[in-house]
Parts: structure tokens; C-alpha cells; sequence
């Protein structure tokens, strides 16, 4: 790797999520290679020309590209500052192997709200909120593969919203607010991005929310009754103070600090 480049990864704990890339690139080229999973390359600056297939690209500056799993590509920077790049790699839980033609002919998707959907999965990932990052992640999978189905003339296929489904996963999460959604989709014989939609059409929020509101539900009893914060946010479940101090002020508008103290 080259003095100017930098790169992090890591394999966040979010079912179906095999590797979250960031990586700065200046002279570094990519040679043709493949990956396993689906690749969701998002460019913030700079750009990439890259083969896929032997097809020749571009991916600009703040464009979300879509690489099919086992099909050759290679990459390099487009402009000599280089580019940055964020890459989730997912497998077929979140993207059917049928699209992998259409990703193919046409991997770039032009869709400015699907960008900052997957901006935000990033920063979710970057918090370890894994439970938010299933519930964008399935928002981002169901877009994408909008997309990719319209141009492959199909259909895409919906899981059903009734009121059951959103009621099994609530009552799941009050038990366990830990259960993955991949998990829930599975027993209800459904997918994570059906199962979100029915909980978002029938409770108004999407299941991370939920959680998030009934674990500062929980911290602020915990304040109440006299337990330190950095405590109460572990015993709420969150990962640490910051943590509980992000989502409490959110939700309550001030800190957990001055809640206790009021």
C-alpha cells in the first residue's frame, strides 16, 4: 500500500454484513479480481474508473455503485488526488443472486435518496448500532433491488404487512431487544425488509427506533432511582455512556446528566 493511501476495515455484527471498507486511495490500482458478495461502493471524493465484465466505468464523486458477486472488476483513481470510498460487502440474505445480471449491464444507480440512505447505514455501522444498521440496511437492499428489477423487467416480490407480523417482532424485541431481524424474518417466513415495512406501517417508527426509545425508557428509570449513568447505560443496553448520551438527548432533548440532576 502506498504512503498516501489508508484503509480500515471491519466485520460489524449485523447478519448478512461481511466486511465494511473505508479507504483512501491515491496510486493504488486494483488488478481484475472477485468477490463472493455483493459490493455497495459508495465514492465521496475523487473518482473511480473500474472494468466489470469488460465493460468499462465511471463512479463519480457521491455515487453509490452496485458490483455483482463473482464477477471479475479491477479499480483505480480517476483524478491524481485520488478518491475516498466506503464499501459494504453483503450477501444474497440482503440481494438476491438473480439481480447479479442486471447489477452487471448497468451497476451504477443514480438515486440521490438511496445515497444518503447509505451514508447514514454508514454512520450507524461506524457507531456499532447494529440494530439500526439492519433496519437502514433494509431499506437500502429493497431500493436497490427496485432498481435492479425494473431493469431486468421483473417484479419485485413483497412480503405481506398485516398486523401479525409487526406484532410477533414487537413482542419478540420486548423479550429480547438483542433479536436480529434476519432472525425474525426467518421465522415468520418473510424478509428483514418486509418485516421493517410492517412494523413501520403498523407502529409509525421502524424497529431500531423502538428499541432505542423503550432503552431510554429503561435508563431513565435507572437515573431516577439513583443509578449511576455510565451503569444505567449498560444495564438499558447500550454500549457505553456516550451511547445512552446520544440517543437520551435525542429523545428527551438533554443530557442523561441533567435529567438525573433535575
Amino acid at each position: 500500500m502506498e504512503r498516501d493511501d489508508r484503509v480500515r476495515a471491519w466485520r460489524p455484527d449485523v447478519p448478512g454484513v461481511n466486511e465494511v471498507l473505508h479507504a483512501h486511495f491515491t496510486r493504488h490500482a486494483y488488478p481484475p479480481h472477485t468477490h463472493g458478495d455483493w459490493t455497495l461502493l459508495l465514492v465521496d471524493t475523487g473518482g473511480v474508473e473500474y472494468a466489470l465484465d469488460r465493460a468499462r466505468h465511471q463512479a463519480p464523486p457521491r455515487s453509490l455503485t452496485v458490483l455483482p458477486p463473482h464477477v471479475p472488476h479491477d479499480g483505480r483513481a480517476a483524478l491524481p488526488d485520488g478518491f475516498d470510498k466506503r464499501v459494504l460487502y453483503v450477501d444474497e440474505r440482503w440481494l438476491p443472486a438473480r439481480l447479479a445480471g442486471a447489477a452487471a449491464d448497468a451497476p451504477q444507480l443514480a438515486d440521490p435518496q438511496l445515497g444518503r440512505a447509505v451514508r447514514a447505514l454508514h454512520g450507524s455501522l461506524q457507531r456499532r448500532d447494529d440494530l439500526e444498521s439492519e433496519s437502514r440496511l433494509a431499506f437500502v437492499a429493497e431500493r436497490v433491488a427496485a432498481h435492479l428489477d425494473r431493469r431486468a423487467g421483473g417484479e419485485r416480490r413483497t412480503a405481506t404487512g398485516d398486523r401479525g407480523v409487526a406484532r410477533y417482532v414487537r413482542e419478540r424485541l420486548e423479550a429480547d431487544d438483542r433479536t436480529r431481524l434476519v432472525e425474525l424474518a426467518a421465522e415468520l417466513g418473510t424478509d428483514p425488509t418486509g418485516l421493517v415495512r410492517a412494523f413501520g406501517r403498523e407502529y409509525g417508527l421502524p424497529p431500531h427506533r423502538y428499541v432505542v426509545g423503550r432503552r431510554v425508557d429503561r435508563a431513565r428509570r435507572l437515573l431516577l432511582a439513583g443509578v449511576p449513568t455510565a451503569e444505567a447505560a449498560v444495564l438499558a443496553g447500550f454500549h457505553d455512556q456516550p451511547h445512552l448520551t446520544r440517543h437520551f438527548r435525542r429523545v428527551l432533548g438533554v443530557t442523561p446528566g441533567r435529567f438525573r440532576a433535575a
